[in-house]
């Protein structure tokens, strides 16, 4: 019998099987799909205290985030790392001195010690309000983090793995019957099924977390859960310089615009949508993509107009539904609901942020404390996710150093390399001499090493696997190329 089965490979999913793995229990983690192929991959990559939930009085989230802004940028500095976002100040509606105050209490209210303080910029001294309408003469510039969100979610896997437990992508749970002591599951796979025994369930399925419950015909038909959809539009390079913008938009929404693929284009979003239809194939629609280049155009000097829309993501947000009346004001903090009145446990998990997916799983460990009572103590707080474990979180010197140790190859292709692996990237390299070395080339920087490392170590199963949440490298490949890899993957690799 295994102790934990956990059901969902999103960021909670994983981030949960890893910190049970740690402490010495036998895990199970299977998703229906890939890692981080929902609402994990789609958020705004950003690692952050969430600075609109202070007008919303939300301070506990907001500290509780800001904590583990630095926590996390020195867990993982390769694909985590900090990030200037300018908030030019629009007259017409918050204003200056209510700003700054705010960003007074962010500086603040986490503890900040790595991170750089808020400033303010004015027109006449800087070049960071060049690309923004002459109107935008004050802004305030203030500190946050970016990720890389999909492979967060992959590291943590990763860990988990290296820790134990056992990890199936592509495997759906289709039954759950509830025994006093034990939980049976039956998992399929590829149309085969097996049963397994679990000590107790963790229900981490984000926007398919009723249906989970559901699946225990003994659960009370109750929905938990508010979808509010998210989309985001992928401009080319809209403004110079590697800060990000802040944008307050007339409905009191917020939005951001950020550079992003190593600067060569910029993502703008998001917004915040009512969402009852089909989980699986969540798509932008036309009205949010209008709204996203409007609210950027109120404040950049060229407009940006759906023509210029390169790409667009959309994701489902799975809130616990705290029954605010507006979308954008349901809570994003997390909720935990153990049952075990009836027999084995069950741990739900309701909503969360990214930012804080690391304590969301201790909180899980601490509930479930009372029926794994022999296990090993919190421990996530001071370790390096697979990577991360370079000197002093300094990755400028790192990729220096790789840099001269590969010096035979593109500087730019070891820094993108560095930023994905850290320091495994050495596993993938080797002692490569040659772009030769690393294999077939399928354009953007993708070679047959990386292909088979994702393949081998990140639990990669399809060609979109790689091209979209291990990488981004769809965004850079022509069609043409795209249709290639998909083509050589499958013969490789099967369907």
């Amino acid at each position: 019998m295994h102790d934990i089965l956990v059901i969902g490979g999103g960021i909670n999913g994983t981030g949960i099987a890893r910190d049970a793995a740690g402490r010495g229990l036998d895990v199970v983690l299977c998703e229906k799909d890939d890692l981080a192929q929902h609402t994990s991959s789609s958020s705004t990559k950003l690692i952050h205290g969430g600075l609109r939930y202070l007008e919303q009085y939300d301070f506990s989230l907001v500290r509780k985030a800001l904590i583990e802004r630095e926590i996390l940028l020195k867990a993982a500095p390769h694909i985590i790392w900090p990030m200037r976002f300018v908030l030019p100040h629009h007259k017409a509606l918050r204003p200056a001195w209510l700003i700054r105050l705010g960003l007074f209490i962010y500086d603040h209210l986490g503890g900040r010690k790595i991170l750089p303080a808020t400033t303010t910029l004015r027109r006449k001294s800087t070049s960071k309000l060049d690309a923004l309408k002459d109107e935008f003469r004050l802004a305030f510039e203030y500190s946050d983090c970016w990720v890389e969100d999909s492979r967060l979610v992959v590291l943590n896997a990763v860990d988990a793995k290296a820790r134990g437990a056992e990890i199936l992508t592509q495997t759906r749970c289709t039954s759950l019957t509830r025994h006093t002591d034990h939980w049976e599951a039956v998992l399929e796979t590829s149309g085969e099924t097996h049963t397994r025994q679990f000590k107790a369930v963790v229900n981490a399925a984000g926007a398919w977390v009723d249906d989970i419950l559901d699946l225990d015909s003994n659960q009370p038909d109750v929905t938990h859960l508010r979808l509010v959809k998210g989309s985001h539009i992928i401009v080319p390079r809209w403004h110079e310089g590697d800060h990000a913008y802040f944008f307050q938009n007339g409905d009191g929404r917020i939005m951001f615009a950020i550079p992003y693929e190593r600067g060569e284009f910029t993502l703008i979003g998001t917004t915040d949508v009512p969402y009852d239809a089909d989980r699986d194939k969540v798509e932008i629609t036309q009205d949010e993509i209008e709204y996203l280049c409007d609210g950027a155009s109120e404040y950049y000097k060229v407009p940006v107009t759906p023509a210029d829309v390169a790409a667009t993501y959309s994701g489902v947000r799975p809130l616990y539904d705290d029954h605010a009346a507006n979308a954008s004001k349901v809570t994003r903090d997390y909720v935990l609901k153990l049952d075990d009145g009836a027999g084995a446990p069950i741990l739900s998990v309701f909503g969360g942020k990214i930012t804080t997916y690391r304590e969301l799983a201790e909180d899980a460990m601490a509930t479930l404390a009372g029926i794994f009572s022999e296990t090993a103590p919190d421990w996530t707080q001071t370790a390096s996710l697979p990577g991360g474990d370079i000197p002093d979180a300094d990755f400028s010197s790192f990729l220096g150093e790789l840099l001269r140790e590969y010096a035979a190859l593109d500087p730019a292709l070891i820094e993108r390399l560095a930023r994905a692996y850290g320091t495994r990237v050495r596993l993938l390299l080797g002692k490569a001499e040659s772009e030769a070395g690393l294999g077939r080339a399928f354009g953007a920087g993708l070679f047959e090493a990386e292909v088979n490392y994702l393949v081998e170590s990140e639990f990669a199963r399809s060609a979109e696997d790689i091209l979209w949440r291990r990488s981004k490298l769809g965004l850079h490949m022509s069609e043409n190329e795209r249709r290639a890899f998909a083509d050589w993957f499958a013969e490789h690799y099967g369907a």
